[in-house]
């Protein structure tokens, strides 16, 4: 779908009082967010290496020409003279046995297909990255909209508590008790509202306008487990599949190749060479009628002998270059596989905890409406209903936050092993209700 498209269709959604999907605003983030588009450019500018390295191994022509006035004064009368030479040269060199331009063809090629690589690590991460800010702002929404119930619970406890204090019902505790509970969530309110702002101004930063109403998760969704559900399975596609370690073995080999480039310094090069020129000037051709024109053709051979160490220096600083990589493609192996084990259990770990809480929120429910009957009958304060209500609506809060959190680790771990795709987006998808 086309950005204009998708923008006027989110326009509708938003009139009508739909929201946006998950991928609908992805596809607003692929078309506009600026890191994407940096990645998008700069695997363009690497694509040019393939033709810069073939370059290498093609000949090269150049044509030079030149055109002088020459003026001789002698004290000797009669000897000045004056002549207007020119000419011109065409040469070509091919090179036949060049070690390092070869290997430096061979790093070319290399490095065009780390580029692609490098640009799928970038579409993955903005998967990513999109998802993480969708449901940062879903949960400021979640928090925002726990803490006025809860301010609104706390305000009809603090009328019912200056009414019985009116009446000489109840103490004046606890009129400053549910007093105290308002201010404090008050002051909540104000953190939440700055919180889901910060949070919407970075979504809007990916997708590069003003973020339309988002759909929401619906609250009766059963959490995905991980297929396979089972943490060495996803190690060990995270070692053989990560987009990390395949990028640091490209690295590793593009830095073997660059020590034998520089060692290929070292070795003898022959090129084959071919020259014309074409050289005139008048005062000689007014006499003598003799113009020079010159070819040749042959091989150079050519054998570096010393060039102050620097040969050696350049090697000694690619053998340390490559490895340099060796151990970063271990630390990405390594990473990979941590990555992949606090994912899996961050799955596993949120599925589950949100499962208990949702089992805490019925029972905190059920205190709540026991203590507000205990109070009516006199065994309860109201303290305990203050307490009872702190409770359902922190545990609201919490269900909430393992919920997201289990999703967003549900698509870390597919980036782990380097297989988050559009797919994955799509499939939450699902689990959003994208009306009011």
């Amino acid at each position: 779908m086309r950005l204009p498209l998708l923008a006027a269709v989110l326009a509708c959604l938003a009139q009508a009082g739909w929201g946006a999907n998950l991928s609908e605003i992805y596809q607003l983030a692929h078309d506009n967010d600026a890191a994407y588009a940096a990645a998008v450019e700069t695997y363009r500018a690497s694509l040019e290496k393939l033709p810069q390295g073939k370059s290498l191994l093609l000949p090269t022509v150049s044509l030079g020409a030149s055109a002088y006035h020459n003026k001789t004064d002698s004290s000797i009368p009669g000897f000045s003279n004056s002549s207007n030479p020119y000419g011109y040269s065409l040469s070509l060199t091919q090179p036949v046995y060049r070690m390092q331009n070869m290997e430096a063809y061979e790093q070319a090629r290399l490095q065009v297909l780390q580029a692609e690589l490098t640009l799928k690590a970038a579409e993955q991460d903005l998967r990513l990255r999109v998802a993480k800010a969708y449901f940062d702002v879903l949960q400021a929404q979640d928090v925002l909209a726990t803490v006025r119930a809860q301010k609104q619970a706390y305000a009809e406890q603090l009328a019912q508590a200056r009414k019985s204090f009116e009446v000489g019902a109840a103490t004046i505790t606890d009129t400053d008790e549910a007093q105290a509970r308002y201010d404090l969530t008050s002051a909540q309110e104000i953190v939440a509202l700055n919180d889901i702002e910060v949070k919407r101004r970075s979504l809007e930063k990916i997708i590069g306008r003003e973020a339309p109403p988002l759909a929401v998760l619906d609250e009766k969704v059963r959490l995905p487990q991980p297929v396979p559900n089972n943490m060495d399975a996803w190690v060990d596609r995270a070692e053989s599949n990560s987009l990390a370690v395949a990028l640091g073995r490209f690295a590793l080999e593009i830095a073997r190749r660059e020590v034998d480039k520089q060692k290929g310094v070292h070795l003898p090069t022959l090129d084959l060479k071919a020259n014309y020129s074409d050289n005139r000037d008048q005062a000689m051709s007014s006499l003598t009628g003799v113009n020079s024109r010159t070819g040749s053709i042959g091989l150079e051979f050519t054998l570096p002998l010393y060039q102050g160490g620097s040969i050696s220096s350049h090697v000694r600083e690619a053998s340390a270059n490559l490895e340099k990589a060796r151990y970063d493609l271990d630390n990405a192996r390594r990473q990979a596989t941590l990555d992949a084990r606090q994912a899996y259990l961050g799955v596993n770990s949120g599925g589950a905890q949100a499962q208990a809480l949702e089992q805490a929120l019925v029972s905190t429910d059920a205190q709540l409406r026991s203590t507000k009957l205990g109070l009516e009958v006199g065994v309860r304060t109201r303290v305990d209903v203050l307490n009872a209500e702190q409770q359902v609506y922190s545990t609201r809060k919490d269900l909430a936050t393992a919920r997201y959190q289990a999703l967003i680790a549900g698509l870390t771990l597919k980036a782990a092993a380097g297989a988050l795709t559009d797919a994955d987006l799509k499939g939450l998808d699902g689990m959003l209700r994208t009306g009011q």
